[in-house]
């Protein structure tokens, strides 16, 4: 039985009880007062295992909840770290890469700055030839002409 219940019927008996001329007392049908009472006696202890129950329960919704969220963000900071390390990881082959552009470009003016001067160093070189060789024949034109009787004009 529901203790209120019980709490009810006793204030329904106090009610229904004759008072005591000029005093504060009331006269309380005693088998009703103590069936009462008797029923509070077992009701209460129910009552207590009723309460001692839902606090277990609450205690083990508490711990299975308070487990849950230790797990979610448990999760949730192992994304966190993955997120960052992919990150970290993407920003590393990144900065590689642009790197490796950065070597690749200079090595290229390089190649590029070389070729120049070889280009440059051989058509000197070509030209110091030709030069040479043009003056051997202007020199044989020159020895040709002087050795050469000249035509009757």
């Amino acid at each position: 039985m529901d203790i209120l219940h019980l709490v009810d019927r006793l204030e329904e008996l106090f009610n229904e009880s004759r008072s005591v001329p000029f005093t504060h007392s009331v006269i309380v049908d005693e088998d009703k007062m103590l069936d009462i009472i008797d029923q509070m006696r077992v009701s209460i202890p129910e009552e207590i295992k009723k309460a001692q129950q839902i606090i277990t329960q609450r205690d083990r919704i508490l711990a299975q909840s308070q487990e849950e969220a230790n797990r979610t963000l448990s999760l949730a900071r192992e994304k966190g770290q993955q997120v960052v390390e992919r990150d970290a990881i993407v920003k590393a082959a990144q900065a590689r890469a642009e790197q490796i552009v950065a070597q690749a470009r200079a090595e290229c003016e390089t190649t590029k700055r070389e070729a120049d001067e070889y280009v440059l160093d051989t058509l000197s070189a070509l030209e110091m030839e030709m030069d040479r060789t043009l003056a051997q024949v202007r020199n044989g034109i020159r020895a040709l002409q002087e050795n050469t009787p000249q035509i009757a004009e």
